[in-house]
């Protein structure tokens, strides 16, 4: 009887099982909490350190690896923000190197001239700094919703060409839209639009004056960046456009197209 008895009281249910459960979901809970609020702690030096490196890969000159911190140190090549985009504090900018950029504005646009007759506005040339942009009309250049290069445009695009491509600086082509969805079976989208439009200003390029690849580079950005100052339908127009920017940098095309005596 009294063994029967024993064997009961083993078989007895314990009611509290369920705290050491409880107990390793709290452990864990509080695990997750202190691993959350470790990364959330922001290494301010650190974050100026990896901003540095992004501006530095984007569009700036420096020294530096990619083993140690910091990364990248270096002065931007102008007053851009890193990704493209003038701040309007160019930084070193000397008065040569603003009359060198004028100049070269001022005689392409003698260039173009005589070929805007009847369309002066379709093409315009811009200097910011060191920074030459050459502002084409969509509607001149391309059918609505296509990328082809109108056969009468290539004139205009040859005159830029002749002055731009001596000065071996890099060439960046930036294709733009407006805001108002296409409808075409070749094209999702504005975006792939806008850069098979920047693609065809490449290839033309390439392929009519031999520009090197390396000095080639095509973006498209859709209606993400319409021109300030206008509205209604004066911003759509404007807004559809194909920007050919280059960097006039002292140390290569300044130096080579005025040589010492400037």
């Amino acid at each position: 009887m009294a063994s029967r008895r024993q064997k009961h009281e083993e078989e007895h249910e314990n009611h509290e099982r369920w705290m050491v459960s409880y107990a390793d979901f709290i452990t864990l809970l509080f695990a997750f909490f202190v691993v959350m609020y470790a990364v959330s702690k922001v290494d301010n030096e650190r974050l100026v350190q990896v901003q540095s490196s992004i501006r530095f890969a984007l569009h700036f000159e420096g020294t530096g690896g990619v083993e140690k911190m910091p990364i990248f140190q270096g002065p931007p090549t102008d007053g851009s923000d890193g990704i493209g985009q003038s701040t309007g504090k160019p930084v070193g900018l000397t008065e040569r190197e603003k009359e060198f950029a004028e100049r070269t504005r001022r005689k392409l646009e003698s260039k173009l001239r005589p070929l805007l007759l009847q369309q002066p506005t379709s093409v315009s040339v811009i200097a910011e700094g060191r920074r030459l942009i050459v502002r084409l009309s969509a509607s001149r250049f391309f059918d609505s919703a296509e990328a082809a290069i109108h056969p009468e445009a290539i004139p205009v695009l040859d005159a830029i060409a002749s002055e731009l491509v001596p000065l071996a600086s890099p060439l960046r082509i930036e294709g733009h839209t407006d805001e108002r969805p296409i409808r075409s079976a070749r094209y999702r989208n504005n975006w792939d639009l806008s850069a098979s439009r920047a693609a065809s200003v490449v290839s033309f390029l390439e392929a009519a004056h031999n520009v090197p690849a390396a000095r080639l580079a095509a973006v498209g950005y859709g209606s993400a960046k319409p021109l300030p100052g206008a509205n209604g339908e004066d911003l759509l127009e404007a807004s559809r456009r194909v920007d050919i920017v280059i960097e006039l940098t002292p140390q290569g095309p300044l130096e080579s197209v005025w040589g010492d005596g400037g």
